[in-house]
């Protein structure tokens, strides 16, 4: 008896006889073990049949881990997850067959899709957390899954400044640049903190503040009473178009927002922004770059990918004359994220 017959049996019984899974995976166990002479741990089976049944699997446990920021797969039976010390591997019981229905039972909760067809995916956890994935023919033999682990907990500037990632002057500066409806672009490298820092800069929103944002998957997480949080969609083989972020900026700008927040500018949707900002709309926004003047030059070039007829000699007077703070993000040797510059902007910039 192994744990593929238990959950065999324990799916047939929740399907014909309506039991609960935790029920369904103790009775599968006790049925199963009559027909075998040979010892075997049903605490540990009906354990690991749980875990498939209501949870991730063998991934739970990492899952609920708050010390793991993120785990990834590139072959059946080796996990990856980083934390506080760094990169971990370690081996799991998991198949490849068994990685193929845990990622399929992953997507239900964001309805996206894996096949030939598309062959990667971008889609949220019920916990919030990033899920992507990507298969073969695209990856060489295996299927590689990646999931970005999100804070459940919204934290402040203060307690940014408690733990240490924030100077009490630079807290200042941010909560009086936030409320005073200025445009604040958040930029630093992966893993620097940029996500943490925009939820705390919003979270000193008042209630009366409407926020409006665009992301690829649901990141931000607020906890905000007139909050709209919107996400795109990848087109479909059923003929469901594609919507970008382009379409969700021009979508938001009819829903009176006060503070226009888009998750993270990557592509053409930073000329929308542009446009945004310079009719008067804050933003609030992140950026993947390695300092607060790269992610100007980024936010001049990335206008460009949407093909219309814009000139750098339009871009760089409208950018900073729209955009008032670049704040950059930074992650120490030791695993430590810091604000490491905020640089206010002006039209006389040159």
């Amino acid at each position: 008896m192994d744990l593929s017959q238990v959950l065999d049996r324990s799916r047939e019984l929740v399907r014909s006889r309506g039991f609960e899974p935790a029920i369904a995976a103790a009775r599968a166990v006790d049925e199963l073990a009559e027909g075998h002479a040979e010892s075997v741990d049903e605490e540990r089976l009906i354990a690991s049949a749980n875990l498939e049944l209501t949870g991730f699997g063998v991934l739970q446990p990492f899952l609920d881990d708050p010390s793991i920021e993120e785990l990834w797969i590139n072959r059946p039976g080796e996990l990856h997850f980083a934390n506080a010390s760094g990169h971990q591997v370690v081996e799991a019981d998991l198949s490849a067959r068994q990685l193929r229905l845990l990622v399929l039972r992953m997507l239900r909760h964001s309805g996206r899709r894996l096949d030939r067809l598309t062959p990667f995916v971008d889609a949220d956890l019920p916990d919030g957390s990033r899920l992507h994935v990507v298969i073969p023919e695209i990856t060489r033999e295996h299927w590689s899954v990646n999931i970005r682990k999100f804070a459940r907990r919204t934290l402040s500037l203060d307690q940014l400044v408690s733990g240490g990632s924030l100077e009490r002057s630079q807290a200042a500066q941010l909560r009086s640049a936030i409320t005073s409806s200025r445009s604040i672009l958040v930029s630093g490298a992966t893993h620097s903190g940029k996500t943490t820092l925009l939820r705390a800069l919003l979270s000193e929103l008042s209630d009366q503040t409407r926020i409006v944002s665009c992301e690829d998957t649901f990141e931000l997480s607020l906890e905000h009473p007139d909050w709209v949080a919107m996400r795109t969609r990848p087109a479909s083989p059923e003929g469901d178009r594609e919507i970008g972020l382009r379409e969700l900026v021009r979508q938001a700008l009819r829903m009176r927002p006060d503070r226009l927040v888009i998750g993270e500018v990557r592509g053409a949707e930073a000329l929308d922004l542009i446009v945004a900002l310079n009719s008067g709309i804050p933003g609030a926004c992140t950026i993947h770059a390695n300092s607060g003047s790269a992610a100007i030059e980024k936010l001049l070039t990335l206008p460009l990918l949407a093909g219309e007829n814009i000139t750098e000699s339009f871009l760089r007077p409208t950018v900073l004359a729209s955009l008032d703070f670049v704040v950059q993000c930074r992650q120490l040797p030791d695993g430590k994220r810091v604000v490491s510059e905020i640089l206010e902007l002006g039209s006389d910039r040159p």
